[in-house]
């Protein structure tokens, strides 16, 4: 090669290193809003209101981050995925990040290559039917018609399921939660299965909840937690602290309405200072300044709040905390220090 040539092709290899490592968290900050895919509505995770404006746990998360890098938890481009489309839109930069009931697996961190920041809620698997079937066990299921999402964990696990019980099923491919409940309260399907929050947020919609049942039955873990791309680290850490910072607050007493005076000087709590920005530097390391996180709990509240006013019991869902208590109250749920 001779020596013009090799000079324009480290040039362009140094243009193309440039170009990778440019990261999201300047991107998001150049365009001023945050493209955060959700799903195409789950009411309690993501779902537009009578108003169209965005709520959920889910959607919380996403505000917490626009609040924490743009200074304004409203400047969120919410991007309505199904479980199809989610990851083709991730991949390919679409969306800055991903937050919609999305199971943490093996293939999808090592061979799709996301990064999971963290867990959010702890779900399983499980099987909705109307009350009037009779069944009271999955495993009486035996030749049911099944709706079922495509491109999902469920999909894999119910097969898994009927196999390993030795009986049959026919499913009844679905590819969004409005068309999974359109379809089974049409009598297309004799079951419903996906997780069981979402099998719980459905049922709260319907005219007559009683007339059907979730049935006792877990099939599977399903750790769902927000996803970004990997080789990032920097957004990564955006994203996982953002949200730890939730549940931090919740352990520490930071509530939305007391962390405006919590912020307003230091308290004899040094975890709580390092996390409003009395004592360190705990922005500055992730790119933010000292109020970062005085923010994202202004606008969305600490972990509890979030959980009580989308699907506990302020909701109309009325889901228990379980598994998603913090680890002090018998639950999965705890941040990793801040210092």
């Amino acid at each position: 090669m001779n020596k013009s040539v090799f000079l324009g092709a480290m040039a362009f290899a140094g243009l193309a290193a440039g170009v990778a490592s440019a990261g999201t968290l300047d991107d998001v900050k150049s365009r001023g809003t945050l493209n955060c895919g959700v799903t195409t509505g789950v009411v309690g995770f993501s779902a537009p209101n009578a108003e169209g404006v965005w709520e959920g746990f889910d959607v919380d998360v996403c505000r917490a981050v626009a609040a924490a890098v743009l200074g304004d938890s409203t400047a969120v481009e919410f991007v309505p995925t199904t479980p199809k489309t989610r990851f083709t839109a991730l991949s390919a930069g679409e969306i800055d990040m991903l937050s919609r009931v999305t199971t943490w697996t093996l293939s999808r961190d090592a061979d799709l290559k996301f990064t999971f920041v963290g867990v959010n809620y702890y779900d399983g698997q499980g099987f909705m039917v109307p009350k009037e079937l009779g069944v009271s066990s999955a495993k009486e299921l035996d030749g049911a018609t099944v709706c079922i999402q495509t491109g999902t964990t469920t999909e894999l696990n119910l097969a898994d399921f009927f196999r390993t019980n030795n009986i049959s099923y026919e499913p009844v491919p679905i590819e969004t939660v409005a068309e999974a409940q359109q379809q089974y309260l049409a009598g297309a399907c004799d079951v419903f299965t996906t997780d069981a929050s979402q099998l719980a947020s459905t049922r709260a919609t319907f005219e007559t909840p009683a007339d059907h049942v979730i049935l006792s039955d877990i099939i599977s873990k399903e750790p769902l937690g927000p996803t970004v791309r990997h080789g990032d680290d920097e957004w990564a850490d955006v994203v996982r602290w953002s949200y730890n910072t939730m549940v931090a607050a919740e352990e520490l007493g930071i509530t939305s309405a007391n962390v405006g005076t919590m912020s307003a000087s230091a308290t004899d709590n040094p975890e709580i200072n390092r996390l409003l920005g009395h004592e360190g530097n705990m922005g500055e390391m992730l790119g933010l300044d000292p109020q970062w996180a005085a923010r994202i709990l202004s606008a969305v509240g600490n972990y509890g709040e979030s959980f009580e006013r989308n699907l506990g019991g302020q909701s109309a869902i009325g889901l228990a905390r379980g598994l998603n208590a913090l680890w002090t109250e018998g639950g999965l749920q705890y941040s990793p220090p801040v210092r």
